[in-house]
């Protein structure tokens, strides 16, 4: 008497796409991600009215600043739009929720690469409308003028969306590696208000190479002399803790425990 094995019913296979496009509604779905975007541009716009305007200014040693003088202010909704990175890296750990990620995609490379990869592209694509009303309104008054050509203003434009891809990816590791998100934007944001200050005239060549003093050196717009870099320096610098930051949330992700 024979007896008949049942074959168990083949287990439908998670494609290659599926795991970006899992990531990408997963960052479309999150509150803090249309928060951190409405912020971002909201911020930037009115920078963008103030400067064009020239309303506010700001007391300092040689007498009134303007706010486009100043780095570290025009960067400031930078830090708010790096929420969608850090939200998108670091969100899964409350309640263990990249423990349901991994039992879907058990390849740890394969997921963290596209967990990187959409929130760098979401990242980048979504940098363009927070910052361009602003940085029109910021420089259209100078290119009307004949200021400032049209060029130099797309050039700077590409600079501060890079700004802020470099920054979103050094973001996004950030959480990976701290496994939350408030401490890499308590970090990121405490860092150019407390912590470099403080050192900018006893360790300026210290200084210049942080992640923010490395930003306004490739916009130009560096807070000292001392602690500046020349644009292409800046951008060496501020690619080197991207990579640096990406590499050590593949070795957090990759190699350890979820």
């Amino acid at each position: 008497m024979s007896t008949a094995t049942s074959t168990p019913p083949p287990v439908e296979t998670i494609r290659f796409s599926d795991t970006p496009a899992a990531e990408r509604i997963k960052i479309t779905t999150l509150p803090a991600t249309w928060i951190a975007l409405i912020v971002a541009f909201g911020a930037n716009t009115l920078l963008g009215v103030i400067t064009a305007t020239d309303i506010v200014r700001v007391a300092g040693r040689d007498g009134p600043i303007p706010i486009g003088g100043l780095g570290t202010l025009m960067l400031v909704p930078v830090y708010v739009f790096i929420a969608i990175t850090v939200f998108a890296a670091g969100s899964e750990y409350r309640g263990g929720q990249v423990r349901v990620s991994l039992a879907a995609v058990p390849d740890r490379k394969r997921l963290f690469a596209a967990k990187l990869t959409v929130s760098t592209a979401f990242s980048l694509i979504a940098s363009i409308p927070a910052v361009l009303p602003g940085h029109v309104l910021q420089h259209a008054a100078a290119i009307r003028a004949g200021e400032l050509r049209a060029g130099d203003v797309v050039a700077g434009f590409i600079a501060v969306l890079t700004v802020y891809l470099l920054l979103g990816i050094i973001g996004h590791g950030f959480a990976v590696v701290a496994k939350t998100v408030v401490t890499p934007l308590a970090v990121l944001f405490i860092m150019p208000v407390l912590v470099s200050p403080p050192f900018q005239s006893a360790l300026p060549h210290m200084v210049k190479f942080l992640p923010h003093e490395a930003a306004l050196s490739l916009l130009r717009m560096p807070v000292d002399p001392a602690t500046a870099l020349r644009p292409v320096a800046g951008l060496l610098v501020l690619a080197a803790w991207a990579a640096l930051s990406a590499s050590a949330a593949w070795k957090a992700f990759v190699h350890e425990d979820g």
